[in-house]
């Protein structure tokens, strides 16, 4: 008989494909476990898989008393109570660093569009205005890259790669973590610091608590007018509403939003503003990517139904 795992988020189809031929799986379809499924299969779960950004607290948790572990898909785990599992004896898994290189790839994209203003260039040729030579202040000259101080907060694999990815396109690169490491970029003791000297802020930090809302009306304005900020991270980490009124007063430049407060829902304040661009939270939506998430679901999985550590255990902080 496989073993049970109860899918505690909404997942495409196809995304479960590879765990349905391994386990089986008890989908709730995104749904509260209890509306879908008897009390005896709840009460039987000993495994979950979840998506990390979703809401899962200690009392959701005393729903599944056998529970011994959350299994998320993909790196992010910032929606689970990690105290709270701790405490219940529930291991945390992810896939640290398997989306990292779709993810820094978006950053550059977003970067690129919004600098450089495509989703206004390609309006200007659709519409017709280029054709007929009509004349645009949006379409005046923008800084290249060659040069450019971009900052990136946050140093972890996804940071790394855009930083690198950075220093390709001949830009200075510095950056702000909780860690100062041996690598070829100006280390700056502050995200205050950084937003000082960079004209585009990185943001590739992990959420939690300590970052809810810390790119805010100060940070912004410390970028400037020439400045624009690209967020691929959790969307918790910039307070919207500063971000609005930095963009709509021309406290910066523009912004790259490839995340939300409150996904899938992106404030109609940003949707309605050309100097933005946004993405539906398709940095790690990949082939790649996928395929990499998936290896470590089932290595996490498959070593927890062993009685074995998960490989791509939570780090306890």
């Amino acid at each position: 008989m496989a073993d049970k795992v109860l899918v505690y988020a909404r997942f495409p189809k196809t995304m479960l494909a590879r765990f349905a031929e391994r386990f089986e799986l008890l989908d709730t379809g995104g749904k509260p476990a209890h509306e879908v499924f008897s009390a005896d299969e709840i009460g039987g779960v000993r495994a979950m898989l979840a998506q990390g950004g979703g809401a899962l607290g200690g009392e959701a948790m005393d729903l599944f008393p056998k529970l011994g572990a959350i299994v998320c898909y993909g790196t992010g785990y910032d929606g689970v109570d990690l105290k709270a599992a701790a405490a219940r004896n529930i291991a945390v898994g992810h896939s640290p660093g398997a989306n990292a290189a779709s993810v820094a790839d978006i950053a550059m994209t977003l970067m690129l569009a919004t600098t450089r203003r495509i989703l206004v260039a390609d309006q200007y040729v659709r519409s017709g205005d280029w054709a007929a030579s009509k004349q645009s202040p949006m379409m005046r000259a923008q800084a290249g890259m060659p040069g450019r101080r971009i900052g990136v907060y946050g140093m972890g694999e996804i940071g790394r790669k855009i930083a690198a990815r950075c220093a390709a396109f001949e830009s200075e690169v510095g950056y702000f973590s909780r860690t100062r490491y041996d690598l070829p970029y100006q280390y700056f003791p502050t995200l205050e610091a950084l937003a000082d000297w960079c004209s585009v802020l990185m943001i590739a930090v992990r959420a939690g608590a300590e970052t809810q809302h810390v790119v805010n009306a100060d940070i912004l304005k410390r970028l400037g007018a020439d400045g624009y900020v690209v967020n691929i991270s959790r969307g918790s980490v910039i307070d919207e509403k500063a971000l609005v009124a930095a963009l709509t007063d021309k406290t910066i430049a523009g912004a790259g939003l490839d995340v939300f407060e409150k996904e899938p829902h992106a404030p109609d304040a940003l949707t309605a503003l050309p100097n933005v661009v946004l993405a539906p939270h398709l940095g790690g939506h990949t082939l790649e990517s996928h395929v990499a998430m998936q290896n470590c679901v089932l290595a996490n999985l498959t070593a927890f139904f062993e009685g074995k550590p998960l490989p791509y255990e939570v780090k306890k902080a």
